[in-house]
């Protein structure tokens, strides 16, 4: 059966979580529960579509009838001024195809995992520096920052010189309400116009690096699929973003989250062989974002959950709603690492997305946060936190500052 919400019903304004903790917030249950779905008010552009169940975001991820590059041509729902227009994550197929397969030529599975000695390394001196200092530290500007902005620059070959001048423009890339759209636009042209010296740089004198990979799919013998010059600077700017401020907040989410869990945090140090499925369920457990973003519009009439979704109408979708759907995971709520991948009830989470635009730093990310949790846990079994400085104004949500004892 199908069903017509009534689209000229008030919209509930969004969205529901709250900054400064790492709850799901209970709307999302009980819309769950309800229709699936939801007509949703945000800061900027039009009403959207909100899918919360588990089987719906996978749709409105992967099926061709949505689409990501239409939002250009609307007023799309989002939480800034300013819109994210450009770059790999606003492309449908064939272009998106297009541009991903080169990259993934770049950016293979041996290459992330050569670099994960590296992040061992980069987490050695992080946390012997913690421990040269007496008293309390602050664990998110000694290890959180700068773990994935060092992991990510010798990723790209960046010069250590200019790593400080990355965290700023991540940080503009993900504001909410602190930059106008003239100043979020004025911050993607000054790292641009970066990125352009910086290939100027590795043209001449080419090294080991992701840009270097790169620019050969840029260059080279690639016919009409090479990357053009303002995509592959876009590219490094989406690889930057999404390689940084997300690893930076989720370490110290993931560390309150343990704490918060009687035994968890020790159970890492004497079990750690434990960290890869521990990274997996705080992933599906710990959501990352204030609420959902990156409308999809319906190119056809579709049903989600037996609710018509006309044409032209944007979606979003909660990851972190559909990755506690009680018809995709048995128990939901409950936090266990050694939770099996697959098989009815154990579904795999997509915390990482889902379909075409599924993260390619998966790998990356993965890495980092297992090298961070064995060698906090590891090092720091009785690590204690003293005080939280929450983030505001971000789309993604975590501490600021996070003061803790070793």
């Amino acid at each position: 059966m199908t069903l017509s919400l009534d689209r000229s019903a008030d919209a509930v304004d969004y969205p529901f979580n709250r900054p400064d903790d790492l709850e799901l917030a209970p709307e999302y249950g009980e819309i769950r529960a309800n229709s699936g779905l939801a007509r949703v008010r945000l800061p900027f552009g039009e009403i959207g579509w909100l899918a919360t169940r588990y089987d719906d975001v996978r749709t409105v991820l992967a099926d061709p009838r949505f689409s990501r590059a239409v939002a250009a041509d609307h007023d799309e729902p989002r939480m800034r001024e300013g819109r994210q227009n450009s770059g790999i994550l606003s492309m449908d197929p064939p272009d998106h195809t297009r541009l991903r397969t080169l990259v993934a030529r770049a950016f293979t599975p041996r290459r992330i995992e050569n670099l994960r000695p590296a992040a061992a390394a980069i987490c050695a001196d992080l946390v012997a520096d913690m421990r040269s200092g007496a008293g309390p530290v602050d664990l998110v500007d000694r290890f959180a920052l700068p773990l994935p902005v060092r992991v990510i620059c010798a990723l790209l070959g960046v010069p250590q010189r200019d790593q400080p001048l990355f965290r700023r423009w991540s940080d503009a890339a993900l504001s909410t309400t602190s930059l106008s759209a003239a100043e979020f636009d004025a911050s993607r042209e000054e790292f641009r116009d970066y990125m352009r010296g910086l290939l100027a740089v590795k043209r001449a004198d080419p090294a080991d690096d992701l840009i270097c990979a790169l620019i050969d799919a840029r260059d080279g013998d690639g016919g009409t699929d090479r990357l053009s010059e303002i995509e592959l600077i876009d590219l490094c700017n989406g690889i930057l973003v999404a390689g940084h401020e997300t690893t930076a907040s989720q370490i110290p989410n993931f560390i309150l989250f343990l704490l918060a869990h009687d035994g968890r945090w020790r159970e890492l140090h004497d079990h750690p062989e434990l960290v890869a499925g521990a990274v997996e369920e705080l992933m599906r457990l710990v959501p990352l974002g204030i609420g959902a973003g990156q409308a999809r519009y319906a190119l056809d009439d579709v049903e989600l959950s037996g609710v018509r979704i006309r044409a032209g109408e944007p979606v979003l979708v909660s990851i972190a709603s559909a990755n506690r759907d009680p018809e995709a995971f048995d128990d939901p709520e409950r936090y266990d690492p050694t939770r099996p991948r697959a098989g009815r009830g154990n579904a795999g989470h997509i915390g990482f997305g889902h379909g075409a635009h599924h993260c390619l730093g998966a790998a990356l990310a993965r890495v980092e946060l297992q090298e961070a949790l064995r060698a906090l846990t590891g090092t720091f079994p009785d690590l204690t936190v003293e005080a939280v400085d929450w983030k505001s104004e971000m789309v993604v949500r975590g501490p600021r500052g996070m003061t803790v004892s070793l």
